[in-house]
């Protein structure tokens, strides 16, 4: 922490002020915000596309929100965010931590029905949201009309209601500070149904140690953080940028080349993405990568997704070995994290497990499995996950949690992730992986990116189906990409079916929507 310059040589009342303000939030997540406020209230604290914002403004203008909340017609319990990255989603964050309201964070791709879902099971008594959300947020709100609605962006003269009215209206107000801890509700990625909610109460400095042992944070300097604020790992990176003090740059939509430039005008040290931006980058034409060098870059940290190992070699060998792998659960937070001498030696693994983190793999009846043998992934670490918000928990075993995905350790440590545990399909009696067959079918010059899935099949169970987006001007047929897995692999791991697609269906973190492709299937 002496190294990261979270402790540093400030006088002695301005720790005092800092604890004090961290003590004010209940040391919730939004307690970074406070105290940065008071290291370095002239500092940068945000910059968005409406411009840049203090640590002091951010800090004031959290409040006068939290203000506003608190003069609501309701009683303010649950606060729905439906936002893109900017100030306003930031702000109403800081502000329903100030109030003690619980915090419940929305998906910008959620259409209405699956939006009501999660409101209702949730019971959120307001929801913020983006203007462009409008149709959305009133159709899911049709059976609710209580619900109080607040703009956090708008790009016209919206009426009612928006957060920069309640702001200015409440300028210079202070909240009724609430003894009540506020709970984050975080959804699971939802790629096969509604997602769930998981209930977090934070880790200790355990936690931030970790971190800072693998991936070279520093204090008051700049970061990008382009992933989506509303999902597990955008939504950590911001609080842990605000917990170093670190300026905080981002843009509402996620643009690979202009994302290369806030780095270079920034002078950025780090950038915080799921992995499908790295795809994009490394998609865009080489003259214009040569306009920017990222050389400030320390860190290119991802998470939520698989890395193509094609495309991490490729990032590393162009802006330096910068990319750090992180492998994170909603439910258990930081699980491993692969830095860049991981991923030179081994483009697709995880990472090693992170300090005060323990991994076990085990097989279907609970024992530990050797090196190289593939099982569920079992964790354990001081991440306080308080169980889903129906109720319901995940699989424990001697106080480790199921992190639901099916990997493996090799003789270096290193954990490698074959896919959720039930991606892995019975076909004809044998076991089949998908993701090894995606590896196989994205080894081919003609691919440029795979997915495989199992299906349902009358003679065997269960099938493969995969699905390919092919690199510009390549012509492979099935047939051939069929024959290449066949060249490759066991025979019973050739995709009876393979489909070709001008892109893959993805979420707003980069997940594939499988729900969409098993559409595909059903509609052949």
């Amino acid at each position: 922490m002496v190294r990261a310059g979270v402790i540093a040589p400030l006088r002695p009342d301005r720790y005092v002020r800092i604890g004090a303000a961290m003590a004010r939030e209940n040391m919730g997540i939004t307690s970074g915000f406070a105290a940065a406020a008071q290291r370095c209230p002239d500092r940068i604290g945000l910059i968005d596309e409406l411009g840049s914002l203090t640590w002091r403004e951010i800090d004031e203008r959290a409040d006068a929100l939290a203000a506003a909340l608190q003069s609501l017609p309701v009683e303010t319990r649950t606060i729905g965010i439906m936002a893109r990255n900017h100030r306003g989603f930031v702000e109403s964050l800081i502000a329903a931590n100030r109030i003690g309201a619980d915090v419940l964070l929305l998906n910008t791709s959620f259409a209405g029905p699956a939006l009501a879902d999660v409101v209702a099971r949730e019971g959120a008594d307001v929801v913020i949201y983006d203007e462009e959300f409008t149709e959305t947020v009133n159709r899911a709100l049709a059976e609710t009309p209580d619900t109080v609605r607040i703009v956090a962006w708008t790009d016209s003269d919206q009426p009612g209601r928006t957060v920069e009215k309640l702001i200015r209206s409440h300028d210079g107000a202070q909240p009724q500070r609430s003894n009540t801890k506020s709970r984050t509700i975080l959804l699971t990625s939802g790629t096969t149904g509604t997602p769930k909610g998981a209930k977090h109460s934070g880790g200790g400095p355990e936690t931030l140690k970790a971190i800072l042992d693998r991936t070279p944070w520093h204090t008051e300097e700049v970061t990008v953080v382009v992933a989506p604020m509303f999902h597990a790992w955008g939504f950590s990176q911001l609080a842990f940028a605000a917990s170093m003090a670190c300026t905080i740059v981002t843009r509402r939509r996620f643009d690979p080349e202009a994302t290369l430039a806030l780095i270079d005008t920034h002078r950025a040290t780090g950038l915080c993405v799921v992995p499908v931006m790295f795809d994009r980058i490394m998609d865009l034409p080489p003259e214009i990568l040569d306009r920017y060098s990222a050389k400030t870059l320390r860190f290119a940290a991802a998470s939520g997704s698989r890395m193509r190992p094609d495309v991490v070699t490729a990032f590393m060998d162009r802006f330096g070995d910068v990319i750090y792998n992180n492998y994170n659960a909603t439910e258990a937070g930081m699980i491993a994290t692969a830095t860049p001498a991981d991923l030179r030696a081994a483009p697709d693994t995880a990472g090693r497990p992170a300090d005060g983190t323990d991994i076990k793999i085990l097989d279907a009846d609970r024992r530990e499995l050797p090196t190289g043998e593939t099982g569920t992934i079992f964790v354990r670490n001081s991440t306080q996950f308080d169980g889903y918000t129906s109720g319901a928990t995940k699989d424990f075993h001697d106080d480790y949690m199921s992190s639901g995905d099916l990997g493996y350790l090799d003789a270096a440590g290193r954990l490698f992730v074959v896919g959720r545990d039930d991606e892995m399909i019975v076909s004809g009696g044998e076991n089949v992986y998908p993701i090894e067959v995606e590896k196989t079918l994205a080894a081919h010059p003609a691919v440029a990116e795979a997915h495989a899935m199992g299906v349902e099949d009358e003679q065997y169970g269960q099938r493969l189906a995969a699905f390919v987006v092919l690199t510009s001007g390549s012509a492979a047929t099935p047939d051939d990409l069929k024959a290449h897995v066949r060249g490759n692999l066991a025979n019973y791991k050739v995709p009876r079916s393979i489909t070709v697609l001008t892109s893959l269906p993805r979420g707003s973190t980069g997940k594939i929507l499988r729900r969409e492709l098993q559409e595909l299937v059903d509609e052949s």
